[in-house]
């Protein structure tokens, strides 16, 4: 730093450029790659997040408008190489389950078990109403379909397809509504519409089963693969009210800002969900159609239920104590590394 004629401090712009050129030239140069190796990705990151720092000192005090271009658009394409790099990292897929996934699981927890909670009050709440008032179960279905539903439908659902093209089926079907859940949150009404539609699907052949005294092989076949299929699914819901609120109310962020932070954290759980929901569908194909007790595929059942959520709040909230939030592109925004620096 040199000082202006009044004092104030001055970078010196010829002597910053030639401190600091070989780190810009090895950007270009790693940017230029085609293939990289796991080092040669990490380096990228690394070199990334130096010329942010060096444009933010720049812009700060030594604002060169040709310099500022330069480096502006080398880190453009920096970005855009991190995001379509060929090569795999398995230590940033083993970073992704141990930090940045169940991070974002556990800050959002508070909007995901609400939503769980409501949906499960609610689904209670329309089986005791469906089963005081069995006229209405009767204007929705016939005698015929309910007698085909609790004799034979219901149960060999579970059976009467191939275990592996059936958890495809399932996974891939869960995968979507999970997705859509998370996909329409910003707008607010369409997620609130799909959970009750999945609750309602769920009440109302409860209620017919349980009604015909047919309770203990619907929960025997529910509970196995039920419990983490349907958190899952409400813990996309969650995350897409969440959406909905980051821009109703954004707090110290702008909108703009509030909303792209929820996104980017909502693909996240996103792209976790997706193998959260494969297991759950390997359940429900392998194992609620078994012939194990019923007492023991529900035990299967809890008890995955019971590693996600240690997952969640044990491994999440590690994470979170170890600095990770869940958001899935944060390392690569200017803006972020900047203000850090």
């Amino acid at each position: 730093m040199v000082p202006y004629p009044d004092g104030v401090p001055r970078l010196d712009l010829d002597a910053y450029v030639a401190a600091h050129s070989y780190s810009w030239a090895r950007l270009e140069q790693l940017v230029r790659q085609r293939r990289r190796s796991g080092a040669e990705s990490d380096e990228l990151v690394d070199r990334y997040q130096q010329v942010a720092t060096h444009l933010s000192v720049v812009r700060t005090s030594a604002p060169d408008g040709e310099l500022v271009a330069y480096l502006s658009s080398l880190l453009g394409r920096a970005r855009i190489a991190m995001l379509t790099a060929r090569v795999p990292s398995w230590r940033g897929v083993l970073h992704f389950f141990t930090d940045r996934f169940p991070a974002a699981l556990y800050r959002m927890r508070y909007w995901w078990l609400g939503c769980l909670a409501g949906n499960v009050v609610a689904i209670a709440i329309m089986m005791i109403w469906l089963a005081r008032h069995p006229e209405v179960e009767q204007n929705m279905v016939s005698p015929q379909e309910i007698d085909q539903l609790v004799n034979n439908d219901f149960e060999s659902y579970y059976s009467e397809n191939a275990a592996g093209a059936f958890a495809t089926r399932v996974w891939l079907n869960n995968t979507w509504v999970s997705a859509l859940c998370i996909a329409l949150g910003i707008l607010g009404a369409p997620v609130i519409w799909l959970l009750f539609q999945n609750v309602a699907n769920l009440a109302i052949v409860g209620s017919i089963m349980v009604r015909h005294d047919r309770g203990e092989l619907f929960w025997g076949l529910i509970i196995p693969h039920g419990l983490l299929e349907l958190t899952c699914v409400f813990v996309a819901g969650g995350v897409g009210l969440r959406m909905f609120w980051s821009w109703i109310e954004p707090g110290q962020l702008s909108r703009a800002a509030a909303l792209a932070r929820a996104g980017r954290t909502a693909v996240t759980v996103a792209l976790g969900l997706g193998v959260v929901l494969l297991i759950s569908g390997i359940v429900e194909a392998f194992v609620t159609p078994s012939p194990l007790p019923t007492w023991a595929r529900i035990a299967i059942g809890i008890l995955a239920e019971v590693a996600f959520l240690a997952y969640v709040f044990v491994l999440g909230r590690a994470a979170v104590a170890r600095g990770a939030t869940g958001d899935i592109g944060a390392e690569l925004l200017e803006d972020r590394v900047a203000t850090q620096a």
